[in-house]
């Protein structure tokens, strides 16, 4: 571990096999708490199964994986992890689609109740407001009253992220949020996510390069289940390990 740093997440020597299949190799990986972190590498790199292990969703079979001051969330549940602070948006929006846009913030909401309980109780005027400020962030203020099933594919992602804040969640795990959407929403998407930084710490998952170089400041590389390069756009773009990764050309030199 570097000396002299506190990190929001930390993996160190991680290890994850399937049947006999190593999707996880020796993966050490370090954050620090505000930080919007962009994680790329080609399909089974290892990427959704980080985030699993970060989760709870599995559990490593070797190696530390912690949050913030020495909590270790290899010994904790799924919903622990959540309770934690730790949301997860995977890269289909998961929505109440038979709910308004209003009633899906007010379900996630910090210590909410069953879906029966909230809906059949009174939203405070603190609660309110708070939910008025997350639809504002996440440019769904217009659309309360709509029905989250009608809503467009990139608003719909945009609504889950809102959930997330809604949540409180300290950290926020993005599974490809640019899939499917139009450049207009893609873009939204990126100065939502900027918008963010520093207030929440945020890992992305993104295979967009155009999206990766509108909001990335670090990037983290993955290969065969472990970090091949981190570094800027630049650096991870001119790096020949990374251009024989994705365009098989031959390898020379470290980053």
């Amino acid at each position: 571990m570097p000396r002299g740093r506190e990190f929001i997440l930390m993996l160190e020597e991680v290890n994850k096999t399937f049947e006999g299949f190593k999707a996880i190799s020796n993966l050490t990986f370090y954050m620090d708490e505000g930080e919007l972190r962009v994680i790329i590498g080609p399909n089974g790199a290892g990427k959704s199964t980080m985030l699993d292990l970060i989760t709870g969703r599995t559990k490593p079979d070797s190696g530390r994986i912690e949050f913030g001051l020495d909590t270790d969330l290899t010994k904790l549940s799924e919903p622990a992890i959540t309770r934690l602070g730790i949301g997860r948006k995977f890269q289909t929006p998961s929505v109440y689609i038979d709910h308004t846009v209003f009633e899906n913030i007010w379900l996630s909401l910090e210590g909410s109740r069953s879906v029966w309980q909230t809906l059949f109780s009174r939203v405070t005027p603190e609660q309110r407001a708070r939910i008025d400020d997350i639809l504002k962030t996440v440019s769904l203020d217009g659309k309360a009253h709509t029905l989250a099933g009608a809503l467009s594919h990139g608003q719909k992602q945009w609504l889950e992220i809102g959930m997330l804040l809604a949540q409180n969640a300290k950290l926020l795990l993005v599974d490809e949020p640019a899939a499917g959407m139009t450049d207009e929403e893609t873009h939204k998407t990126g100065e939502l996510l900027l918008s963010l930084e520093g207030k929440h710490s945020i890992v992305v998952i993104e295979h967009d390069m155009t999206f990766v170089r509108q909001i990335a400041r670090r990037i983290t590389v993955l290969h065969q289940g472990t970090v091949l390069c981190e570094g800027s756009v630049d650096q991870v773009q001119n790096d020949e390990r990374v251009q024989e990764v994705y365009l098989g050309r031959k390898r020379r030199e470290k980053c």
